[in-house]
């Protein structure tokens, strides 16, 4: 048959401190080293080993670069999704089925070769992988990059 145990803060009700011991205890941080993680210094041993697993994790870990650089990438697949509506707010040229575009104006830096091509693009951009320039040329198109060696 199971035993039913009352809480212990139940039968503490009514005492000054409640099972902390001396009135003065549970003031501040005193009575338990510090708040938190403090205690770990050079004798807290026993405390040490909590923390070690967690090292990524405390304070501050690895470095950031002081100017991040994020290129923004567009796949053949957008391009092509996109084509329309370039178009009609005039962002891109077309003339006898050939669309001129300048992703660089668009808020593009690289071209990558992810879906088909299905219309001649003339398309500049200032990095394409090798793939998605054979796409483009194998569709009739041209990828120009600026500054890229041929």
């Amino acid at each position: 048959m199971p035993i039913n145990h009352r809480k212990k803060n139940s039968r503490q009700r009514a005492s000054h401190t409640q099972g902390g011991g001396s009135k003065k205890k549970h003031r501040g941080a005193g009575n338990r080293g510090g708040k938190g993680r403090a205690g770990s210094g050079k004798k807290g041993d026993c405390k040490k080993t909590m923390y070690w697993k967690e090292r990524p994790n405390q304070g501050r870990y690895g470095f950031t670069s002081i100017n991040p650089k994020e290129i923004r990438s567009i796949n053949l697949t957008l391009v092509e999704d996109r084509l329309g509506t370039w178009v009609t707010e005039k962002k891109v040229d077309e003339k006898n089925g050939v669309y001129s575009l300048d992703l660089g104006k668009l808020g593009y830096q690289k071209l990558l070769s992810t879906g088909t091509v299905k219309n001649k693009l003339n398309i500049t951009v200032n990095a394409a992988t090798p793939k998605a320039i054979e796409k483009v040329s194998a569709a009739g198109g041209v990828v120009e990059v600026p500054g890229a060696e041929e």
